[in-house]
């Protein structure tokens, strides 16, 4: 084989491995609301993880949660104002003091739809005054869409909250949906996660109890 024929062939391995990976998110610009979605690709597995904070943008190698990065040193972020159920104006602010697990997704994104119950029994399971699951759906159909779909997927302990014109996730620097960030008690983010992840496995919990204070 010549040496331009094997370097074709290794880039096209590298090619379907970014493609692959690519699988399990949806992107978040250029997209319709309505556009059909297709499967998502599984969570990749990996092992050991080091501890919150160690390395600089170091990824968690956690069986549930290998693609969480974790931020150097918690990083502050953007103050977004979003809708609660009732209409009212709410910013990420409103929370400090207790950890969060803020997720960002919509109705139309298949691997938001697989997560959700999930992160429904991590809210039933740790949901208290000093930790909540804020699932913040990015939706443009708005409130009722948005509530009618956590009723679908039968996540009656979320709370509904609503930015129908998805510009917070612009400010939050998201690629695509689903994406997870985990909050410090001091408004802090600890580190994030895109893609679809088992929330309510033994690793998310650790995760989450080795940021809380």
């Amino acid at each position: 084989m010549s040496s331009e024929s094997g370097l074709a062939k290794t880039w096209g391995v590298a090619a379907l491995a970014a493609a692959a990976g690519f699988a399990a998110i949806y992107l978040t610009m250029g997209r319709s609301d309505n556009a059909p979605v297709t499967n998502s690709a599984p969570v990749q597995q990996a092992a050991a993880a080091p501890d919150i904070g160690a390395p600089a943008n170091a990824t968690f190698k956690l069986s549930k949660l290998a693609a969480f990065v974790t931020k150097k040193q918690p990083e502050p972020l953007p103050d977004i104002t979003f809708n609660d159920s009732s209409g009212g104006e709410r910013k990420l602010s409103d929370f400090k003091g207790r950890t969060i697990l803020l997720n960002l997704w919509a109705t139309w994104c298949a691997p938001c739809r697989e997560e959700m119950p999930a992160l429904n029994r991590l809210q039933e399971q740790l949901g208290s005054d000093k930790f909540e699951v804020v699932a913040l759906s990015l939706d443009r159909q708005g409130a009722a869409a948005s509530q009618k779909f956590l009723d679908e997927v039968n996540a009656k302990a979320l709370k509904l909250y609503v930015d129908a014109t998805a510009k917070q996730g612009v400010a939050l620097k998201i690629v695509g949906m689903p994406t997870t960030i985990l909050i410090n008690a001091d408004g802090l983010e600890v580190g994030r996660l895109a893609g679809p992840a088992e929330w309510d496995s033994d690793e998310a919990k650790q995760l989450i109890s080795a940021a809380m204070p």
